[in-house]
């Protein structure tokens, strides 16, 4: 085996026959392993229709897609003096934020402490706790605002206790949005055209920043949120939810309204159906927000033309959803298995106009919080 070649940190060396192979990047810190995530060309899942769409693994990052918006929140807080040398950072997260903020706190040497709910996966809880990180527990969801707000009004207190701690505020902090140009450049140099960019809402921050800077090469771009059912992030009201890293019992502020075309609900049964039919077909895997995108990905590939450009992010791997998605039993005691999506969404003109127990499609936008309608602007197919 000889080199034959070399680009910036990248050595192409020859192996047998004419296949080659490429080295990654060899990095010192893992700051450098944050990014740069490939795209993966996906197959419509729901039919043979030969339609497909570009997804981009953001579970390739250590932690998951939220690697890039906690480095980016805790570098911001420490470059304007709110975060100071080794004060604590506290917030509160379903999992995958508290990833990235343990990289955050081991890069930048910030004591983290995270607070969570019981929905919390063990394995979630145990490799926080691995990372360094301290792991605060709520016990009873708030009457108005369920987990989330438990969550938060626990934060509030821990910070109030801790002179000098920082909140990052994932919900309302627009450098959570700002941290996403980076991710939106990478989609620009790797893809030829993006005619539709779909993505899960939960704080609102990839959606909003990913879709602000494509817009910039892509001036007709169309902006597709995907959210679970029982989710108030759209107008629906707030339920108990199985799915976790997407969806909301709160509104965030960085949730962009404007910016959105149309929204799909989906529920748990059939994002495990598409995660599971996504590892047979691509040996992509993911969790909840994964399978709920690629099925809406694949609804909007199949029902435009051939040449539109697709890409739905993934915004994480599959570990922590081994004993979920994953897992029969699981699946089995919560009626997930079986479940078998119909091969088109229901349709909702409003998103007041009844509450959704499936996946449903609305291109009416509304902002709950003072009735803005977006959406809808033009329904090409």
């Amino acid at each position: 085996m000889k080199a034959v070649g070399l680009r910036g940190t990248e050595e192409i060396v020859e192996n047998s026959g004419d296949r080659r192979s490429r080295a990654g990047a060899a990095c010192r810190s893992p700051l450098g392993l944050v990014g740069n995530t490939p795209v993966l060309w996906v197959p419509d899942l729901l039919s043979r229709s030969g339609a497909g769409f570009w997804a981009k693994l953001e579970g390739c990052n250590p932690g998951g897609i939220k690697d890039r918006t906690a480095l980016f929140m805790v570098e911001r807080a420490r470059s304007r003096g709110e975060l100071a040398s080794g004060a604590p950072i506290i917030e509160s997260t379903s999992g995958t934020l508290g990833l990235g903020l343990a990289l955050a706190g081991l890069i930048h040497r910030h004591p983290v402490t995270l607070v969570t709910d019981p929905g919390m996966e063990p394995l979630m809880r145990r490799l926080l706790a691995a990372h360094g990180a301290r792991v605060d527990m709520v016990h009873e969801p708030h009457l108005e605002g369920g987990w989330q707000e438990a969550r938060r009004r626990r934060v509030r207190e821990l910070v109030a206790a801790r002179p000098g701690a920082f909140c990052p505020d994932q919900y309302n902090n627009p450098d959570n949005v700002d941290a996403y140009e980076g991710l939106a450049l990478e989609l620009a140099a790797q893809l030829r055209d993006v005619d539709v960019l779909v993505c899960s809402v939960g704080t609102g921050g990839h959606s909003a920043g990913v879709s602000r800077v494509l817009r910039r090469f892509f001036p007709e771009l169309r902006l597709v949120g995907v959210d679970t059912i029982g989710s108030t992030i759209f107008g629906q009201p707030a339920r108990a939810r199985l799915m976790r890293g997407l969806g909301s019992s709160i509104h965030p502020r960085n949730v962009d309204y404007a910016a959105f075309d149309e929204v799909h609900w989906v529920a748990p049964g059939e994002a495990v159906w598409a995660c599971r039919r996504l590892a047979a077909e691509r040996y992509a895997t993911g969790g909840w927000s994964v399978g709920a995108v690629a099925l809406a990905a694949s609804w909007i590939a199949r029902t435009r033309s051939a040449d539109a450009g697709i890409v739905a992010v993934f915004p994480d791997g599959p570990q922590r959803y081994f004993d979920t998605v994953y897992n029969d039993a699981y699946c089995a005691e919560h009626g997930l298995l079986g479940v078998v999506p119909a091969e088109e969404p229901d349709e909702l003109s409003d998103p007041a106009e009844r509450e959704v127990v499936r996946w449903t499609r609305c291109a009416t936008v509304v902002d709950p919080l003072n009735g803005d309608v977006h959406g809808g602007k033009e329904n090409r197919r």
